[in-house]
């Protein structure tokens, strides 16, 4: 009952009061991205949600477009321009999601959603981890974010597809706040961001 029915409405009711108390900030940071990028203040990429389906996620767009000589993006470090540092250290990037939220695409908390070149790498047991709508924040996120591996992240994935309560939630959701205001996890050691995820025999 809880899955199928308290969490998504407590979902939709949650990201529509989030989106309006935060609608200034929503506004402020994507006027600021918008001079950064140069008119691109809102990043969409494609990613597999729940029963592995493909969506369109919306965050911040906190990396310029800035090319090599060969045309091949530049390094994420290269790339974050300096207020997208702010945006992605805040977590203010993150935002937008609210709207995937509101679409019933992803849930407050649950796995994040990753790239769909991953699908084909994981193991049976991490295939799990697509078995609940993907999060803005998760068991993973709280518990090392960027700064733990791939191996790590997935298995807290599957425990929280294992013990996903309104408890665990609800959990989850005050470690998040926490997690927040000390800028904790956002960046792997010596990355900007992460190191993609290769595999398992890797």
């Amino acid at each position: 009952m809880y899955s199928k029915i308290i969490k998504p409405t407590f979902d939709f009711l949650t990201a529509l009061v989030g989106l309006l108390i935060l609608s200034p900030i929503f506004i402020v940071v994507t006027l600021a991205l918008t001079i950064a990028n140069k008119g691109k203040p809102f990043f969409v990429q494609k990613r597999p949600g729940k029963n592995e389906r493909i969506f369109s996620i919306i965050k911040f767009k906190t990396m310029n477009d800035k090319r090599d000589a060969a045309g091949k993006l530049l390094p994420d470090a290269e790339r974050l321009t300096g207020i997208g540092k702010f945006v992605r250290k805040t977590s203010l990037d993150e935002i937008p999601q609210l709207l995937n939220v509101l679409k019933g695409d992803m849930s407050l908390v649950g796995p994040r959603p990753l790239l769909p070149e991953y699908l084909a790498l994981y193991n049976k047991e991490q295939k799990k981890r697509h078995q609940v709508r993907p999060g803005i924040t998760g068991w993973a996120q709280v518990n090392g974010r960027n700064a733990i591996s791939w191996q790590d992240k997935f298995a807290y994935d599957v425990w929280y597809v294992k013990h996903q309560s309104f408890l665990v939630d609800l959990k989850i959701l005050g470690r998040t706040i926490k997690k927040v205001l000390v800028s904790e996890g956002i960046a792997a050691e010596g990355n900007a961001t992460i190191e993609p995820f290769k595999g398992n025999n890797l």
